[in-house]
Order: structure tokens, then sequence, then C-alpha cells
């Protein structure tokens, strides 16, 4: 056992023997202008602009040449991994009249060429051939390949910096989180479910819900709310990044019993968020993977991708039955429950913006999202927040 399990079991112990949990060291008033002014939405976009943000998975781009196209904060992006193994972003946008240069949402292939006029390049983004080019005027292929971003490939992850702002690397961004993303293991994972879901709310709210530790027995009492024991939670910072833990129910009887028990994460239900619109849950069988996007213009929109991973070598149809039945989980849950109650909050927030929302002290996870976004609002590009 790690000293890392040791010391989130020995915490969670003594916050379910004492039924605490772990607390902020104050309350925080949050404006409900943040959720739906749109001056307020840009400031917070600048920011997701600055910084590395989850681009694609490494699983998606399995060998040389395969590829990802998405549209990341505005900005069209083909992301491929080149003959040597290492993965560029390049703006899907053709130098020449600007359309894009690939459609297709994935793929495999060397040389991209623009449906448009047929100028073409390679995977490192350098032009390679231009029709007519005598007739162009002659075009210098040296300075008009596609644009390259900042990217970088770690822990199973693609990080883009869209605004290509000179910036710390992704392990410095991480800080104090890479060592512990790094014992997931994500670069062992493939895509095994993958949904998108656009929804009527703020993307704060969702991730809100998410790192929530105290409302699933209120609003989830027929399924989250029968697994975990919600009174008595952990809050681990990293950084800018940080870890929420509760125990299972199962594991909370135990210790309140005075009944021995085997140290396994499987007893505890986790979420590490990654800032500012990132988190991945592990469950037994599987990791949940979300990325909360914001809308471009209209506060009140987000766009969810969720991805289930799980690792190929122990997917069995037992597994993947129990993947399913997990999916039906979480979907009731965010559809029918917490998108919903969001709903509302987006509903109020938008009559009545002169009020403030509060963020009792045993909201920790919630604030340091919301503390981070001010602290990265606030810090002049460049800076660290």
């Amino acid at each position: 056992m790690d000293s890392y399990m040791d010391e989130v079991y020995g915490r969670i112990v003594a916050r379910l023997r004492s039924n605490t949990t772990d607390q902020a060291e104050s309350v925080l008033r949050v404006p409900a202008a943040h959720f739906t002014d749109p001056a307020h939405l840009a400031r917070e976009l600048a920011v997701f602009r600055r910084v590395p943000v989850n681009a694609a998975m490494s699983c998606e781009l399995p060998g040389p040449g395969s590829f990802v196209t998405r549209d990341i904060l505005g900005v069209p992006l083909l992301i491929v991994r080149g003959k040597d193994g290492v993965v560029a972003a390049l703006r899907n946008m053709c130098r020449h009249r600007g359309a894009k240069v690939e459609l297709r949402a994935r793929g495999q292939r060397n040389l991209f060429m623009c449906s448009y006029h047929g100028w073409s390049y390679d995977s490192s983004g350098a032009l390679r051939g231009v029709p007519y080019d005598a007739e162009l005027g002659g075009i210098d292929k040296n300075c008009n390949g596609l644009q390259s971003l900042r990217c970088a490939e770690r822990h199973g992850i693609i990080w883009v910096s869209v605004s290509n702002e000179a910036g710390e690397d992704v392990a410095d961004w991480l800080g104090p989180a890479d060592a512990r993303l790094a014992a997931y293991e994500v670069e062992r994972k493939v895509i095994h479910m993958e949904k998108r879901l656009d929804v009527p709310v703020n993307w704060k709210l969702v991730m809100d819900g998410a790192i929530d530790v105290l409302h699933p027995q209120f609003l989830h009492p027929e399924g989250v709310g029968k697994l975990i024991h919600t009174s008595a939670a952990l809050w681990i910072p990293h950084g800018r990044h940080g870890h929420s833990y509760s125990a299972r129910k199962r594991f909370a009887e135990k210790v309140l019993a005075g009944e021995s028990y085997e140290r396994n994460w499987r007893y505890l239900g986790g979420n590490f968020m990654l800032f500012p619109n990132a988190y991945l849950i592990p469950t037994p069988d599987h990791y949940e993977y979300w990325n909360v996007w914001p809308h471009l213009t209209h506060p009140g929109r987000c766009h969810v991708h969720i991805r289930f991973l799980v690792n190929p070598q122990t997917l069995t149809p037992e597994v993947a039955a129990r993947i399913a039945r997990s999916w039906e989980i979480l979907e009731t849950a965010a559809t029918t429950e917490d998108f919903p109650i969001e709903e509302t909050i987006q509903a109020n927030a938008a009559s009545a913006p002169e009020v403030d929302f509060i963020y009792g002290r045993a909201e920790a996870p919630c604030q340091h999202l919301h503390r981070q976004m001010a602290a990265h609002i606030a810090a002049p590009p460049g800076e660290r927040a």
C-alpha cells in the first residue's frame, strides 16, 4: 500500500468516526451573475484559452498517421500522431482560403488535402503540394504550413493551449497533481463508451454537481445516495487541482461497527478534478472521464463530453454488462436529476443576478473551483495564478 492510500484511509476513517467532513476556511459567496453574465463568461474563456486543456485522449491516436478533429474553445483542431510517434496539434484551417483541410472526425492518413483547392499538408503541418502554383504567383511552402499550437502528451491525455501563449509546460501546470494522475495509468486505458450532451446550464453548475459531496442523499436517494456515505468526506487540494473522497456505505458500516477491513480503493468513491473543466472518477470496472466546455457566447449553455475508459485486458462480457449498467445509472442521475435541478438554478440566477450563492465550509471542492477561476481571472497573462 502506498503512503498516499495510507493517508487517505487514515483521514477517512477519522472522519467517519467523528461524523465530520473536511471544511474550507470560510464561507464563499459567489455572485449569481457569474452564471449569467456574458462579460464574466468572456473572462473565463480567456483563462481557458491560455492554459493547457484536455483536447483528446492518447488512445484516440493509436499509431503514426492517426488523427482526430474537433473544435476546442472555438479553434478547429487537427490532432495527429506523426511518423515519429509525437502528437501535434494543428489549426484545421488551410492557409490558402481558410477551409478545413480534414472533415472527418477521426481516421488514418499521413497527408491531408484541402478539398476546396487541393493544397496538401503532411502530419507535421508542412505544406507539401500547391496545385497551379505558378499561376498563383509562387507560394513559399516553407512559411505557409498549418499553424501549430502548443501541445503535449502526458498521462494518456493530449493537452493543448489554443492561444499559443508562452506558459507552463503540462507537468508544471499539473504541479502536485502530476504524480497522482500518473498513478491512474490512463495511458493504458481505451475508450469503451462515449457520450456528448448539450446542457442548457452554465458550465460551472455541471462541475459543481459532480464534485458536490453533500447532495447525493437528497437528490439521488435511490442511486448514488444509496452507495455513498455523504456526511464524511475528504478534500485534498493538489495546487490548482484536487481530489475528493467519500466512503462507500459498506465500508462506513464496517468502520462504525469496529470491524476489520481491507484497505482497497474500491471502498472509496473519488473525484479527481483537473482545473478548469475536467474530472476523473475511478470505479472498480472503469474510469469516468468528463470534460465540461463552456458555450462560447451563451453563459447559460455548456457541452458535456463523457468517456468511459477501460483496461482492454480485463474487458470481459460480464465487465461490459456492468459498465453498461453504470452508464444507465449515470444517465438517469444526470438527465432526470442533476441537469433538471441545475436548470432551475440557472433560471433563478438569471432572474436575480444581484444575489449571491452560498458555498458553505463543508463544500470545499466546489469552493476550490470558484476560487481557482477567480485567481486565474485576476492573474495577468504569463503570471502564475
